[in-house]
């Protein structure tokens, strides 16, 4: 799943490549996704690049290949340039539901949260799944979301495992939250107040934690189950 973001800059890569012959600049990109910093394309072309959407050619100047595109952009006429030889990526199959018995209660899945390097996290129901009664808690709004990624794997959370969140935009120390990153992208980490900062934390030693300040970080549940298929 992508951002928002991603997609509208995907959206006006693929446009100008396709009247102009070339990708847009850094400083055109900046200015049509309305961000303030050059800072924030980085991380959505690095993003596009790391999922297979794009691919940069490093030593050409405003050099970007598209290699596919989303169903959404699809829908709307596109259709996606692939190189020849390139691999497509497989579709992921739907998740598979857990048996419907009298205390279990149907959950949207919302997509996918990554475990490792940030992506869309809350975008459109993708399926539906059965999860007890027992693991919601309250009267709150719950979701599901697909887990992509090792980087919380020390903590049991694997990759393609489902993941019950609780709707809501707190945290506590040592909560496992999805967390919104400067409303470009999203993560499914430990939350920590440090010295004035917040502290995403993985539970995987290859990656490092994140510090980042009060209003770079939205918090957009907390985790209260996990569901895995075998």
């Amino acid at each position: 799943m992508l951002t928002r973001k991603q997609i509208e800059l995907l959206k006006l890569i693929h446009t100008r490549m396709e009247t102009d012959g070339v990708a847009p600049s850094f400083d055109e990109m900046k200015d049509a996704l309305d961000l303030r910093s050059k800072s924030g394309i980085h991380r959505l072309i690095t993003a596009l690049e790391e999922r297979g959407f794009i691919r940069r050619m490093h030593h050409r100047a405003r050099a970007i290949e598209v290699l596919k595109l989303p169903d959404a952009l699809q829908k709307d006429g596109f259709e996606a340039k692939v190189i020849e030889g390139g691999a497509r990526e497989k579709p992921t199959p739907p998740a598979k539901a857990l048996p419907v018995d009298a205390s279990a209660l149907s959950l949207p899945i919302m997509g996918r949260i990554a475990a490792g390097t940030p992506i869309e996290a809350i975008s459109a129901v993708v399926n539906d799944i059965s999860v007890p009664a027992s693991m919601l808690r309250g009267r709150a709004s719950h979701y599901a979301l697909e887990v992509q990624g090792d980087s919380m794997i020390d903590l049991g959370i694997n990759d393609g495992d489902i993941v019950v969140i609780r709707e809501q935009d707190t945290a506590d120390n040592g909560d496992i939250v999805v967390a919104l990153v400067e409303g470009l992208e999203a993560t499914l980490k430990r939350f920590r107040r440090q010295n004035g900062m917040i502290a995403l934390e993985a539970a995987n030693p290859a990656y490092e934690t994140r510090l980042l300040r009060d209003d770079q970080v939205q918090v957009q549940g907390r985790l209260v189950g996990l569901i895995r298929s075998y």
